[in-house]
């Protein structure tokens, strides 16, 4: 029953209650004029298809897939990308927060610092004017989480994962690392390698942060049910899809 009910609840929340509206609006115009009757229905299906996990979850799969975390690492630095953050809002010992995708990321160079000793190289800048600086909340949090300040390098003037390369690759020759091991979402590696070959850069990936399971396809009603979180997964693989044209097209 209670699965009845959250596919119910997808219909009535949005994005599930546009979808309900175009086609009712289309249902409304098919005696009166089937071509914009047939035009809004053709928008509501290629909308409902955009907000289900059946269409999102091979869509973000498809970039996650392209990377295996290895089993072991050899660097000289652990390089982490920045991925959003707050400005202002709470946190233990200061104020600021990554967002959920950053905060993995940092979490996962953690673990790696823990387990290699290698120092931190955290890269992003304050991308809007109401965001918070991603480099300079890391370097606090990091502190809080026991890594020595002299084992953390920030980079916080980057906006994009172009300037996280280039900006990165500047900082590391200055520092004498030639070895980085990249850190970031699962989805996001395939460009983040990319833009730092172009920077001349060879750095090893060690994805985290991943949106989708692993394992044997397994078919149930939920993936046809519209949510937030699937449309969001779309949008976030089709910018890495549109990404990555754009830099063969460079």
């Amino acid at each position: 029953m209670i699965y009845i009910i959250k596919f119910i609840y997808s219909f009535v929340l949005p994005p599930g209650i546009f979808v309900l509206s175009l086609l009712a609006a289309s249902a409304w115009l098919w005696r009166k004029s089937r071509r914009p009757a047939l035009l809004i229905a053709a928008v509501a299906l290629l909308l409902y298809l955009s907000v289900i996990p059946l269409t999102s979850q091979p869509l973000i799969k498809g970039l996650e897939r392209q990377y295996d975390q290895p089993n072991a690492v050899s660097g000289d630095v652990i390089v982490v990308l920045g991925g959003g953050a707050t400005r202002g809002t709470p946190d233990l010992g200061g104020e600021g927060n990554l967002s959920g995708g950053a905060a993995n990321r940092l979490l996962t160079a953690v673990r790696l610092h823990r387990t290699t000793g290698l120092p931190i190289l955290f890269s992003g800048g304050q991308v809007f004017s109401d965001s918070g600086n991603e480099a300079d909340i890391a370097r606090r949090q990091l502190i809080e989480l026991g890594v020595a300040d002299s084992d953390i390098l920030v980079e916080n003037r980057s906006l994009n994962t172009e300037q996280n390369a280039v900006y990165t690759a500047a900082l590391l020759r200055a520092s004498g690392l030639t070895h980085p091991i990249l850190v970031t979402s699962a989805f996001h590696m395939p460009r983040a390698v990319r833009e730092f070959r172009l920077a001349d850069v060879e750095a090893e990936p060690f994805p985290t942060d991943y949106l989708s399971s692993r394992g044997r396809f397994s078919f149930y009603p939920g993936l046809l049910a519209p949510g937030s979180s699937a449309a969001a997964t779309t949008g976030t693989a089709l910018k890495e899809y549109l990404g990555l044209l754009a830099l063969k097209l460079r």
